[in-house]
């Protein structure tokens, strides 16, 4: 009998379920059950998780309000709720639902002039937040949790915030004289109340803020409600990073002489991705005698271009490999043309892209890097014509060492190396010009394939190239995640 033996899955799955995986958000999913499934403890497992996917949209918005009076947190609320299409939760909706089965018994504390319990609001807001319309559209909770007790409370029922806000003083008085005469004091704003309130307020929140610390943002609200608004709308566009497995693969195009080498090297070094250059790889291929490095040779030795076919084959040989699949990758020199990018795309070697959610298309940050919305990685490298001669025509190599040098940016240390310099052939102007002319003749349309890429000034100092690359990728940007934005 045969001896079972334990193989590595990523040596058993096919490269494209690892893509698909990661662009649908399975694991985002998985996640969200088992979460659900810790909270409720349902005693059919099975058939909980079904319903879940059939009922929950967790693309929905999920925002606490908080403030203290007179802060501005009715207006932000009514606004994302009109922007998200949401739910606006507060204790005055709650109060006036007649739907609800507890909604009476708070009404009888407040007509008695009563404090309602805690316990009361929470079991209301959870009635409120399982109705249809709160699980499909999401919610916007306005006012609650006031304490640490009313926060637990929330979570003991399942009831976690995506985004959890924090206001202080603004106004935002009505432009139209019909609303302003209209305008009443509530009765509840009396200078004492509000100083009573404020007390509270101050007291309660150090505790609230500890619970919800990791989605939690503070915004002064002593300013134009214009502003305010904006950097509400900043922060609950961004959704949170992910413990999602994810491997980076990045691609790097940029007419020749533009850095894209240099560029992929430091970020191969920096963060471990395998750093795939198309040209040195059809070289290594034709060195170690391999199958396709046989069918290469004479191309490489007559100084053809390689037939497309050969080299995304070669490409997907690579990138296939256990060590691009787990670590990742940055791919620089191809391609080329938008026959080139489709050839790859029906290979199914893509750039990191959106992350499709199962009732629209969405995106996830995952640490350390993150996704933008409306991006893929790919990076288009910008340089002047003038700039480009100046890099290539000048570039000096030592036959004897190798070593590469430049006349006007890194001269030859010595007479003696300075006079043994050549130059290789394709760095003569006529031969640059050949190159510029071929990349400028189908740039245009590589770019609209690509057409959700970032953009590069190439004409400036490398490492000020290299961070602004590093801060497309791994910087957390707001991202789009809400149907209605």
């Amino acid at each position: 009998m045969a001896e079972a033996t334990m193989e590595d899955p990523a040596q058993l799955w096919p490269p494209p379920v690892g893509t698909y995986a990661e662009e649908q958000g399975l694991f985002q999913i998985l996640q969200n059950m088992l979460e659900e499934l810790l909270i409720h403890k349902p005693d059919d497992p099975i058939e909980f998780m079904i319903n879940h996917l059939k009922q929950n949209n967790d693309d929905a918005p999920k925002i606490c309000i908080l403030g203290p009076p007179a802060s501005g947190k009715t207006t932000v609320a009514m606004w994302l709720s009109k922007h998200f299409d949401a739910i606006r939760v507060s204790q005055e909706t709650l109060l006036f639902n007649e739907t609800l089965a507890l909604t009476e018994e708070a009404k009888a504390y407040k007509e008695k002039n009563q404090k309602i319990p805690s316990a009361l609001w929470a079991n209301l807001i959870q009635e409120r937040l399982s109705n249809v319309d709160c699980i499909k559209q999401g919610w916007i909770l306005e006012g609650f949790p006031e304490n640490q007790e009313q926060a637990w409370m929330l979570q003991s029922f399942g009831i976690f915030p995506r985004h959890v806000e924090v206001y202080h003083t603004t106004f935002d008085w009505p432009s139209d004289p019909l609303v302003q005469e209209r305008l009443v004091k509530p009765e509840d704003l009396s200078e004492q109340e509000v100083s009573k309130k404020l007390l509270e307020y101050h007291r309660n929140f150090p505790e609230v803020f500890q619970i919800y610390q990791k989605v939690l943002k503070s915004i002064n609200a002593d300013q134009p409600s214009v502003d305010v608004l904006s950097q509400v709308l900043t922060y609950v566009q961004t959704r949170h990073r992910s413990a999602a497995p994810f491997t980076p693969r990045i691609i790097f195009c940029g007419p020749p002489g533009s850095g894209k080498s240099l560029q992929a090297a430091l970020i191969a070094q920096k963060y471990g991705v395998v750093n795939i250059c198309c040209g040195q790889l059809l070289k290594e291929a034709v060195a170690d005698n391999t199958n396709l490095g046989e069918l290469i040779k004479p191309y490489i030795d007559n100084g053809w271009p390689v037939p497309d076919n050969l080299v995304v084959e070669l490409l997907t040989q690579r990138l296939s490999s256990l060590e691009c699949l787990t670590d990742g990758w940055v791919l620089s020199g191809f391609p080329r043309d938008i026959e080139q990018a489709e050839k790859l795309q029906k290979s199914q070697i893509n750039p990191n892209s959106r992350w499709k959610g199962r009732s629209d298309e969405r995106w996830q940050y995952r640490a350390p890097w993150a996704m933008e919305e409306g991006k893929k990685r790919v990076f288009f490298f910008n340089l002047p014509y003038e700039s480009i001669m100046e890099r290539l025509s000048q570039r000096r190599t030592d036959p004897i060492t190798g070593q590469r040098y430049h006349t006007t940016f890194r001269p030859a240390p010595t007479p003696e190396i300075q006079a043994r310099l050549r130059q290789n052939p394709r760095d003569q102007e006529e031969n640059i010009e050949k190159r510029l002319e071929t990349y400028y003749r189908n740039v245009k349309d590589l770019e609209e394939f690509y057409e959700e890429a970032f953009y590069v000034n190439a004409d400036q100092d490398p490492y000020v190239v290299f961070e602004f690359i590093e801060s497309c990728i791994i910087k957390p940007l707001p991202c789009r995640k809400f149907r209605h934005l």
